[in-house]
């Protein structure tokens, strides 16, 4: 369906443009700084292809992240009847349409205003018992006992001061992980599995999942930030995107430590470095890399949550079919689509600076 008429048949509907009803966004709207700081326009479009019958499509949004990541605001048209949902494990937030038997088109246009900082060091903010334990506890798809725990032991062996170990783990998973291109997707997380086969190729939710595994393991709070390139990087060709970021979903690691907070790594994008710019992970501009990715995170990049191994909002049950929300996630009476498969589910998401 082209714009136009993806654009008339979305003129009847109430939801023809209609703000987000959600007061972080026009709190966010007044807080957003200006200096060093930049506006990016994040606009997806969904169309559920071969589908006429009841159909409930979820899309995960951008986060307000202190210091570094503002979500300003969130317009939507559509056919559908649509919501601002969150999941109740992580408070993520997600836009939800559905659409009854008899609907017609199942299509979705959403449009949202995001700002970005480069991150480095942020002032660090206490951590609350209940916090660390929330961020230290074992997934269904990264466990922290067994295998993981004995890896972690022998890689952090006898260094007691948190950041000291947090290093020897990324240093390891660097060293020993590879990016594989033929992996689907941003892979699947599943680091067990890794660890038992001994198989450390992947992609961004392999390699960076599994550095959030072994910090947990080694009691060090942990997440994965999961998200989409927003825009060229001004390091190296293949850490950004502009234009048409559907397939530009990469998600990010960060790990909290007492004097630092929360702090920002990100393996992946190292070994991605070595592959697509054919480089040896000892050569000099790898290593600056590395060291750099140790602490900063180029803001090119926009954040959506860090939910894991989750519910959908609203569903009971249902699943998305990745262990992490960061692909438009839909189902049908046939099922649920493959987010990675353009054919059934066909998404565009396009980014532009302001």
């Amino acid at each position: 369906m082209d714009r136009r008429t993806f654009i008339a048949a979305a003129v009847v509907s109430p939801a023809f443009f209609r703000p987000g009803p959600n007061a972080d966004f026009a709190q966010a709207a007044e807080q957003t700084p200006v200096d060093g700081w930049r506006r990016f326009e994040i606009t997806t479009k969904v169309a559920l292809l071969n589908s006429s019958g009841r159909a409930r499509l979820w899309l995960p949004l951008a986060q307000t992240a202190a210091g570094y990541q503002t979500a300003i605001s969130l317009n939507w048209q559509g056919n559908g009847e649509t919501e601002l949902l969150r999941d109740s494990t992580y408070g993520s937030l997600l836009l939800s349409s559905a659409w009854n038997e008899g609907a017609g088109a199942q299509n979705l246009e959403v449009r949202q205003t995001v700002a970005t900082c480069d991150r480095s060091a942020l002032p660090t903010v206490p951590m609350s018992v209940a916090e660390r334990q929330f961020w230290l506890a074992p997934r269904e798809s990264a466990p922290t006992d067994g295998i993981v725990r004995a890896t972690v032991e022998r890689i952090v062996a006898g260094r007691t001061a948190p950041r000291d170990r947090l290093r020897a783990i990324y240093d390891w998973v660097v060293d020993t992980t590879w990016r594989n291109p033929d992996t689907p997707g941003c892979g699947f997380g599943d680091i067990r599995a890794m660890l038992e086969v001994e198989n450390f190729g992947g992609k961004c939710a392999d390699i960076n999942g599994l550095m959030v595994g072994l910090a947990r393991a080694a009691g060090i709070p942990a997440r994965d930030v999961y998200g989409i390139r927003v825009a060229d990087s001004r390091l190296y060709p293949s850490l950004g995107k502009s234009g048409d970021i559907s397939r530009a979903q990469h998600c990010r690691a960060e790990a909290y430590l007492e004097e630092d907070g929360w702090f920002p790594v990100d393996p992946a994008d190292v070994r991605k470095v070595v592959l697509e710019q054919k480089l040896a992970v000892d050569s000099p501009e790898v290593r600056n890399l590395r060291e750099r990715l140790f602490g900063n995170w180029e803001m090119n990049w926009v954040g959506y949550n860090s939910a894991t191994d989750i519910e959908l909002p609203g569903t009971g049950q249902q699943r998305p079919n990745f262990s992490f929300l960061m692909y438009p996630v839909a189902f049908t009476t046939a099922g649920q689509l493959n987010a990675l498969d353009p054919a059934r589910f066909k998404y565009e998401i396009i980014s532009k600076q302001l």
